[in-house]
C-alpha cells in the first residue's frame, strides 16, 4: 500500500465517526455497558469516545486527519482502545451495522435530556434503533459552497451504500439485504438522500420549517445521508454501515473526500450539477442496500440496471484528479480491487455463516477480525 504521508499537505482535512455494538462474550447478544466502557476508554481517548443513543452502543471520532496513513492509524488506535475497554468491562466491541443476535427491543436508551427528548419525539423508532453507522466529515470553505457540494454528492450515494454494506443479519435472521441498517434508517423523518438545494438560504429555510413543525428537535437530528454538520465546518456523509475494519473505514473516508474535492472544483468552475429524479435516486439507494456489490446497480438518472461493480471504473475516472491531488490513487485502487475480490462486510459475514449456519460464528469473526471477514 502506498505511503501517502506528506503528499497532500493542501488536501481538506477528513475525520470519521464510528459506532460499535457491545456484546456479551458468552451469549453474543448486546449488553447495556456503554457508560462503563466509555468511562474506561476515555482514560486513554478523552472526548474521542462517547455514548450513543443506545446503552449498547459506543461512538468514537477521529481527530481531523490529512493523509490516509494518519487516518488509518487513528481508526486502529480508537478501535483497539474501545476493544480493550470493552473486554475490561466484560464485553466485546463489534463493528457491524445491525444487531446480529438476540432481540433487544425496546433498546435500552442512554440517560440524559437529549436521549429522553428523542425517545419522546420518535417513540417506537428509538425502541428499534439497533444499528451502527460510520459518518465521514470533510472540511469545506463555507456553508454556501457546502450545500452545492451536497448536490454533487447525491448521485454517488447508492455506490457508497453498496461499498460499505455490513448488515445482512438482524436479530437472528438473514434479512436478504446487504445493508439492513440502511433500511432501518429510512423509517426516520428527514432521512435518506437530501433534496437538491439552489443555495444555502433554501437549505436553512427548509430546516427551520422542519424544526418549527416538530419534525426535528434541532439541526443535529437532521438525518439525511449528506448534511452540513451543525458542530464542525464540514460536510458530513452518513450513508455507510460501520465497516468491519479500520482500513475499510479509511478507504470510505478518502473516497468521500475525493468526491467532495471534485464537487467543490465543479462548483467553483460553475459546472452544472447532475440532478437525478428524487424517486429514482431513492430507489437506487434501496437497490444498493439490498444487493450491495454482488447485485445489479440501478442508475439513479435513468433507472437502467447493470452489474454493481461496473460503476467503480466511472467513480475512479470521476475522482481521479482529486486522488492524484491527495496522493491516494494507488491506495484507493489497491483497496477497491481487494474489496471487489473478497466482497463487502455483508458478503464476508454470509460466508462465515455458510460454514456451519452459526450466527455466533459471525459475531465472533467480527469481534476478533477473523481472516474470513478481514479483506485479504
Amino acid at each position: 500500500m502506498a505511503d501517502t504521508t506528506g503528499l497532500n499537505a493542501s488536501a481538506p482535512l477528513v475525520g470519521v465517526e464510528e459506532e460499535y455494538f457491545l456484546v456479551d462474550p458468552v451469549t453474543r447478544e448486546v449488553v447495556p455497558y456503554a457508560a462503563e466502557v466509555v468511562g474506561k476508554a476515555a482514560e486513554d481517548l478523552g472526548d474521542l469516545v462517547s455514548r450513543e443513543l443506545g446503552r449498547c452502543q459506543v461512538e468514537t471520532k477521529t481527530p481531523p486527519c490529512r493523509t490516509f496513513g494518519e487516518l488509518h492509524g487513528e481508526l486502529r488506535r480508537l478501535r483497539e482502545a474501545v476493544g480493550d475497554a470493552a473486554e475490561a468491562m466484560g464485553a466485546r466491541a463489534v463493528p457491524v451495522g445491525a444487531v446480529v443476535l438476540g432481540s433487544p427491543v425496546p433498546m435500552p436508551v442512554s440517560e440524559g435530556p437529549r436521549c429522553e427528548e428523542q425517545l419522546r419525539d420518535y417513540r417506537g423508532l428509538v425502541d428499534e434503533h439497533l444499528i451502527c453507522a460510520a459518518h465521514v466529515h470533510v472540511g469545506v470553505p463555507d456553508r454556501e459552497r457546502a450545500v452545492l457540494v451536497s448536490n454533487h454528492l447525491r448521485p454517488w450515494l447508492p455506490l457508497l451504500i453498496a461499498l460499505s454494506a455490513n448488515s445482512p443479519f438482524f436479530c437472528g435472521r438473514d434479512t436478504g439485504y446487504a445493508s439492513w441498517r440502511h433500511m432501518m434508517w429510512q423509517r426516520w423523518p428527514v432521512s435518506g438522500p437530501p433534496p437538491y438545494f439552489h443555495d444555502h438560504d433554501e437549505y436553512e429555510a427548509l430546516l427551520e420549517g422542519l424544526t418549527a413543525g416538530g419534525t426535528l428537535a434541532d439541526h443535529r437530528t437532521l438525518f439525511w445521508d449528506v448534511r452540513l454538520s451543525s458542530r464542525y465546518p464540514t460536510i458530513e456523509v452518513r450513508a455507510a454501515d460501520v465497516p468491519v475494519t479500520a482500513g475499510e473505514s479509511a478507504l470510505l473516508a478518502v473516497l468521500v473526500r475525493a468526491l467532495a474535492i471534485t464537487a467543490l472544483r465543479d462548483v467553483e468552475a460553475g459546472r452544472p450539477c447532475p440532478r437525478p429524479p428524487a424517486e429514482l435516486l431513492r430507489a437506487a439507494c434501496w437497490r444498493a442496500a439490498r444487493d450491495g456489490l454482488r447485485g445489479r446497480d440501478m442508475d439513479p438518472h435513468t433507472g437502467r440496471l447493470s452489474p454493481a461493480g461496473d460503476r467503480l471504473p466511472s467513480l475512479l475516472r470521476h475522482i481521479g484528479p482529486a486522488l492524484e491531488e491527495t496522493g491516494d490513487r494507488e491506495t484507493v485502487t489497491t483497496l477497491l480491487e481487494r474489496l471487489t475480490a473478497t466482497g463487502t462486510g455483508a458478503d464476508r459475514q454470509r460466508a462465515v455463516h455458510a460454514r456451519r449456519g452459526s450466527l455466533v460464528d459471525v459475531v465472533d469473526a467480527l469481534a476478533t477480525r477473523d481472516p474470513a471477514v478481514e479483506p485479504r
